[in-house]
């Protein structure tokens, strides 16, 4: 075997790893942007968890994309552990069907018309078909279906292009006296190990192994210690993958060298036991690439099965190996820089952390009011403390939304993405004048501040309307509810008058001398931040409202609302105005 072959063989594999790369994109594109969502929501039970990995896996033509995904739900924590332990063994499963894929190469023709149904013939086919729709089709479906065809195609000429490399080798000594060597079960696993680490690749690998076979100088005792190896090979990348992971996403990268060892193990104990007692006499047969392809299938489907109701075990192991660490965990969900790549599942994680950040603003919101009523130090501390994490919210949320809009997006997903760049800041400042508003129950408590009877029983009223508008705001966000959405406005509109009252009653008791410019300077900072914070719902309203019509034009909403033209607006601002009443002094 000269230069030249090992050029070949190294082309072979480059063609074989971009048409896997180019098909299995094609089919995720064909099966839609929802796999990685379907992925996350439909894995609650461990054999719906193998089921799905399997699947998936089978369409991507990837065990360790699927695998870093599932590395991905866990770091974010969006996944558990455990539920991401069956996900990984359907992977592990499902990567075996490229090797079913890659027979498909071997198969030969006749002559004549027999001749019209070899795999060089047909896999032309194929190439020619996929060119035109990919060049001369404008539906992006057609073009996907074309990148399948073509990236098909280019997989089955690296694979020949492999197997004419090897070729010379069946006439090689040295060759088969070495590959008669990879039947001790330790040194075949090793370089199946070694070969899968330096590729990155399970699916190469095996394909190297069916185009090795072809000389038939392969045999099932050194065909299966290399599977093994391979096995526990494909772990590298997913084990790379989290190395920026937390401890959760760590451990669930584990996972996948746990469960691949450990069915190795058991398996070498079962055969290799069975072997010594009963002298198996197929193990010098050799193998073939549709047999090995079989051989693979079998091992991965058996393991998967002998380790699925050891889920529990698994777990412990990979928490007893990687414990957890000192460091306080983080709150909320953590923004997974993975997910950039699959904007399905970034948009999810986006719409879960801006969900978070809005119910913290809301929460906020209400502890800053209770401290009006009665101060504490601790209470006044949890608002700083709160207004914090949403500073924190909207700085990584507005950086990675930011990223995200330099993907390819969908119209929905693009709407999401408005949706959230528009309403982030409002969550923010809401929770800003919400520790605005402790700050004055601070003074309040300080100065010794007491208000009329009269003056507390209009802010109660308005602290009762303003706690509403936030609660509709969030609940029509969180539940992406635009009926809830309309109410808003009027409330808002209603606050707006309230504020206006009850600044016109405090004048009125000045002239009387029942209040003083010192309360009406702290009054009129408690109206000036409960009345912004009506309006900062009332933008979050207009976003949910007008981004669903794909005309973000805020101001014509509100001259329409405030023209009455609104629907519902009069009947919700008169159920408003008999609730929330106060009377001019």
């Amino acid at each position: 075997m000269g230069i030249s072959n090992i050029i070949a063989l190294f082309s072979g594999v480059a063609l074989f790893l971009f048409g896997m790369t180019l098909m299995g994109e094609g089919l995720k594109k064909v099966a839609g942007n929802k796999l990685e969502l379907v992925l996350f929501r439909l894995s609650n039970t461990p054999l719906k968890g193998v089921l799905l990995g399997t699947v998936v896996t089978a369409i991507i033509q990837s065990s360790s994309a699927t695998s870093v995904m599932v590395v991905g739900f866990v770091n974010s924590g969006m996944m558990k552990v455990r539920q991401a332990i069956g996900i990984v063994m359907g992977a592990i499963l499902g990567t075996s069907i490229t090797g079913w894929i890659i027979s498909l190469s071997y198969i030969g023709g006749g002559s004549g018309w027999i001749e019209l149904l070899s795999t060089a013939t047909i896999t032309g086919v194929i190439a020619v078909i996929g060119i035109i729709l990919r060049m001369f089709c404008k539906k992006p479906a057609q073009n996907h279906i074309g990148d399948i065809l073509m990236g098909f195609a280019v997989l089955m000429f690296g694979m020949q292009a492999m197997s004419s490399a090897v070729s010379p080798l069946r006439e090689s000594e040295t060759f088969l006296r070495i590959l008669t060597t990879f039947s001790n079960p330790l040194l075949g696993t090793l370089v199946g190990i070694v070969i899968t680490s330096v590729l990155q690749s399970a699916s190469a690998s095996v394909g190297i192994l069916q185009a090795l076979s072809m000389t038939g100088a392969v045999s099932f005792s050194v065909a299966l210690p290399i599977l093994m190896g391979i096995a526990i090979g494909a772990a590298v990348p997913v084990l790379l993958s989290a190395l920026g992971a937390n401890t959760a996403g760590k451990r669930t990268a584990l996972v996948y060298l746990v469960v691949e060892t450990a069915g190795v193990i058991l398996w070498a104990i079962l055969f290799y036991g069975a072997n010594a007692i009963f002298h198996f006499p197929f193990l010098e047969k050799a193998m073939n690439p549709f047999s090995i392809a079989l051989l693979n299938t079998l091992f991965r489907f058996v393991k998967v099965v002998l380790l699925l109701p050891c889920i529990g075990l698994i777990e412990k192991l990979v928490v007893k190996l990687i414990p957890d660490k000192a460091a306080p965990k983080m709150e909320g969900i953590m923004l997974e820089e993975r997910f950039i790549q699959h904007p399905a599942l970034a948009v999810m994680q986006s719409r879960m952390t801006i969900n978070s950040m809005a119910l913290e603003a809301r929460a906020n919101l209400s502890v800053a009011l209770d401290l009006l009523k009665e101060y504490s130090e601790q209470g006044y501390n949890a608002v700083v403390v709160s207004e914090d994490r949403v500073d924190k919210y909207e700085d990584s949320l507005g950086t990675y939304l930011m990223k995200l809009t330099g993907k390819v997006l969908t119209r929905q997903q693009n709407e999401s993405v408005s949706k959230f760049l528009h309403t982030l800041t409002d969550f923010e400042r809401i929770s800003d004048h919400s520790l605005n508003l402790a700050s004055t129950a601070k003074e309040i408590h300080e100065k010794n501040i007491e208000f009329s009877e009269e003056a507390k029983k209009e802010l109660r009223v308005l602290n009762a309307a303003v706690v509403e508008v936030m609660a509709i705001a969030t609940d029509a966000f969180v539940r992406d509810d635009i009926d809830l959405a309309h109410r808003v406005e009027p409330l808002e509109e209603r606050i707006d008058q309230l504020c206006e009252t009850i600044k016109l009653n405090h004048v009125t008791r000045l002239q009387k001398g029942l209040c003083t410019l010192t309360y009406g300077f702290v009054l009129n900072d408690l109206l000036t931040n409960l009345e912004r914070i009506a309006d900062h719902c009332s933008n979050i309203a207009v976003a949910i409202i007008e981004l669903e019509t794909d005309a973000y034009d805020p101001h014509q909403y509100l001259r329409r609302t405030r023209d009455r033209h609104a629907p519902d607006f009069e009947k919700y601002y008169e159920e408003y105005a008999k609730r929330f009443s106060i009377e001019k002094s």
